[in-house]
């Protein structure tokens, strides 16, 4: 069984940074790619970054691209998010995600590309 937990979340003011991580743990834990998601009240959720395993290639969402940096640490089976500039519309849960293989017809970007979901931890930037 595979689990995503993610640490790191909290309160932080408008232009500060956060750095979320994710560590997974299981048996024969491997995977294609991983990622975060983020849903604020009333919203969907909402893809936000993700790297490839093997060749580190990262995706962005628009609204967080030159502020975010998605990273992984292969010999700890870890993903980070570092958030700088952060803005009171990041206020989110923010989930850790795992897509096993690197099949299926999803893109990185969709939700159900992804096989395992973290708890989530919450983010809140104050104005």
């Amino acid at each position: 069984q595979v689990q995503l937990v993610e640490s790191g979340g909290g309160l932080v003011q408008a232009g500060g940074s956060l750095r979320l991580s994710c560590a997974a743990s299981g048996r024969t834990f491997s995977s294609y790619a991983m990622g975060w998601f983020r849903q604020a009240p009333g919203n969907e959720r909402e893809f936000v970054a993700a790297i490839t395993w093997s060749a580190g290639n990262t995706h962005y969402a628009d609204s967080v691209k030159g502020r975010f940096t998605i990273s992984r640490d292969s010999a700890k089976n870890t993903v980070a998010l570092q958030m700088n500039s952060l803005k009171p519309e990041d206020t989110a849960v923010y989930y850790c995600v795992a897509k096993k293989y690197n099949t299926g017809n999803y893109y990185l970007t969709e939700a159900a590309a992804y096989d395992y979901w973290g708890q989530g931890t919450q983010v809140t930037v104050s104005s």
